[in-house]
Parts: structure tokens; sequence; C-alpha cells
């Protein structure tokens, strides 16, 4: 008999999910000897609250390993979060929405109520359209990441997470020893040539290829940020690599920052300003500068924009 594993999905796409099958064969024994899944809503059937609903609170099995995948959005979501703490002796917040906040945190960036009224009430609904509240669990004040409400004992981001990595963590907890993680940012990984201060002093914009000549190893195309692309590696944690080089930077595209900050509680947006001026970009030719923290936007980053009020004479 394995080890207990509960799993749980809160505001999140299951891409995490996907990245643990991504693990491929070495699944097959963490499956089937290393592990026993007592909860998993995406893999198996079991009701909250009783087969067949008859329990008054939220039920979820002890187990020595717990995985959480996705924000927090919602009452829901706190709740069932709670309870994996509750029930779990080492908790894992696996993804970036659950270690950062994510994509779903770009909603931190406006009124939490507008936004979702642009949602549900866009120019496409029915006339009278308006925000579910039948039902439906009540929103929070805004996307929060897991450690925000409850302890966290090992955090793995990745939009997705490295399968690599995560097979890694999971043997790290089985053998009782630390996991060996990458510790670096995404350019300490990255192999381009760096030539110094590039010559552009303009962000360019990602609507043409990079230079690169087609064909040649990674290691003979000069760093993208270099060239004047928004390329966050500086900023952004390490753990993306395949086959020898970061997974964007292999397809000749930007970073854009999905493993979240460095360094934790970095703000992505203002040490990759600090990048860029390093690289004599002009930071005014940023266009939305606020998109920097599109993974990384729970933990208070993103913030609704004060609207300017003019004073009219």
């Amino acid at each position: 008999m394995g080890v207990t594993t509960a799993m749980e999905w809160l505001g999140s796409c299951s891409g995490c999910e996907i990245s643990i099958l991504n693990i491929g064969e070495d699944l097959i024994p963490i499956i089937t000897e290393a592990l026993e899944i007592v909860h998993a809503p995406v893999l198996m059937d079991h009701k909250y609250f009783g087969q067949c609903g008859e329990g008054l609170t939220l039920e979820i099995p002890e187990a020595v390993i717990g995985i959480v995948t996705g924000g927090v959005s919602n009452h829901e979501h706190i709740e069932v979060l709670e309870k994996m703490r509750e029930k779990c002796k080492v908790l894992i917040a696996l993804g970036t929405c659950a270690t950062h906040g994510g994509i779903p945190a770009l909603m931190n960036g406006q009124d939490t109520r507008q936004g979702w009224e642009g949602v549900f009430q866009t120019s496409s609904t029915d006339p009278g359209a308006s925000l579910p509240n039948v039902e439906v669990p009540a929103l929070l004040d805004r996307v929060y990441a897991c450690d925000e409400k409850v302890k966290i004992d090992m955090q793995l981001p990745g939009c997705p997470p490295n399968p690599a990595l995560i097979a890694e963590v999971i043997y790290s907890l089985l053998e009782d020893r630390a996991p060996v993680l990458p510790g670096k940012s995404v350019c300490d990984t990255c192999p381009t040539k760096r030539e110094g201060k590039g010559d552009v002093t303009e962000v360019k914009r990602f609507i043409t290829n990079v230079d690169f000549k087609p064909g040649a190893p990674i290691d003979e195309m000069r760093c993208l940020l270099e060239q004047g692309y928004m390329c966050m590696g500086p900023v952004t944690a390490a753990g993306c690599v395949k086959d020898g080089s970061p997974s964007c930077i292999s397809a000749r595209v930007p970073c854009r920052g999905c493993f979240g900050p460095v360094r934790k509680g970095g703000n992505q947006l203002l040490d990759m300003m600090n990048a860029l001026a390093s690289n004599g970009i002009d930071y005014k030719s940023v266009i939305d500068r606020r998109s920097m923290l599109r993974f990384s936007g729970a933990h208070g980053q993103l913030r609704p924009v004060k609207k300017r009020v003019v004073e009219e004479d």
C-alpha cells in the first residue's frame, strides 16, 4: 500500500493535472505502488457531502500528501482548501495559479464586480443578463494564491508545471529528502548568446520573428532581450527547461513569465523594468506594463487602477 494522497483543484483549467499525466511511463509505478490516491475529483467520484448528499459538512479523507491546483476566487475554494490543509500532513501548491494567482488573477487588475459583469453581461448575452447568485459560490474580493489563505508546505509553479519536477517532488517526499529544484532564473538556464547591451532602445512588439538562423543550434541565437523583445527570463523562475533550453526560448519565443518571480515575494513588473533599463531599453516604450504580472497578480501585486479625478476650472 502506498502513501495516501489527496488531490484537489480550485480555480484551475486542469493543465496541471495533464502535466501529472505527462510524467509518462514513470507515472505508472507512482500511482500503482508509491501512492494510494484516496481523493481526486479529476479522477474519481467522491462527493463532498456523502455519495447521496446526506452529509452536513464537507468531507475529504485524511492523507499524508495533499496536492492542490488552481487559485482561490470564491468561498467554496476557501472551504475546500482549508479542509485539505486540515486533512493533509504535507500540502503542495501545484502550478502558478496555486502559487501566484496565475492567469485568473488578471482579474485583480480591475474592479471585481465590473470584471464579472463584463463576463456575464456582454453584448452577446440575452437582455437583462445578470451575475449568477443561485447555487453559485459567492465570489471573493479578488483572486488569491493558496498560501495567502492556508499554510503551504511546498510550492511548484509553472503554467503548466514541468512533469519531471512534479515527479521529483513526489519521490523526494517518499524518500524523506529535500527535492532538487531549480533555484535560478530562466536567464541562468538559457544558452543564447549575450553580447552586452543591445542596440535597440525600444521594446519590439512580438509580431515578427526574432533574429535567428533556421536549423542552427539555440546557442547561436542572440539573447532575445538584447534583440529588444520583451523576454521575461531575467525575472522568472527557472523550471521549464527541456533538452537543455527553456521551453519558450527553444521555440524562439520570448519568455512570458509563467513560472512566477525568481525570489519569494518578488515583483516581476518592477524587476523587469530594471532589467530593461540595464539593457538600454526605454521603459516608456512598454505599452502595457501591468501585463508583466499576467501570471503573478496575487499577493496584492496586481490591483485596480485608481481613476484620476480631473478638476474642472
